[in-house]
């Protein structure tokens, strides 16, 4: 039965040191793909913040995963990386703040309960600007899910010279 487990490792580990070689790609709101890219980092205090007016005109929601930056312009994606736990998550700055001196960024309840920082209040956290590359625009699923037909090679043949078959000459 050992040996059978240790065999079983040794099989799942390329695949898993795979996924870690082609980055982290992340799926956008339109569908594409895109493989995400810290641009710049800061460090400091985050707290949550509850329900008002946000200066980008959206209307807030308690549970979006959205963030309040000073200066970082409306729409820019950043990871929010707890130090204590090492836990993250990728939020969308739609708002300004926090005003309170030391902190610099403020989280939505949602976000706050997703990191883990929601019962705590506050946390140290590291903000990654992130920048999106697009790996791939509108993937085609479909042409991958169909097989693709075999043409015999008589037909083959035929379609290369560029001449039209006869119904005779394909029996």
């Amino acid at each position: 039965m050992i040996p059978f487990r240790i065999l079983f490792l040794l099989s799942v580990l390329p695949l898993t040191s795979c996924s870690t070689f082609l980055g982290r790609m992340v799926p956008s709101d339109s569908g594409a793909l895109y493989k995400v890219e810290t641009v710049r980092t800061e460090r400091g205090i985050a707290s949550w913040y509850d329900d008002h007016r946000t200066a980008s005109g959206e209307r807030f929601d308690v549970q979006a995963m959205t963030a309040a930056h000073r200066k970082l312009p409306f729409g820019t994606k950043v990871r929010v990386v707890d130090l204590k736990t090492e836990k993250s998550v990728i939020v969308r700055i739609n708002d300004r703040g926090p005003y309170i001196r030391g902190r610099i960024i403020d989280l939505t309840i949602g976000a706050a309960r997703k990191l883990g920082m929601y019962h705590r209040g506050i946390a140290k956290v590291r903000v990654e600007v992130l920048r999106e590359i697009p790996v791939m625009r509108k993937p085609n699923l479909r042409a991958a899910a169909k097989p693709a037909r075999s043409v015999p090679p008589e037909r083959r043949e035929v379609a290369l010279a560029g001449k039209v078959p006869s119904r005779t000459a394909m029996r």
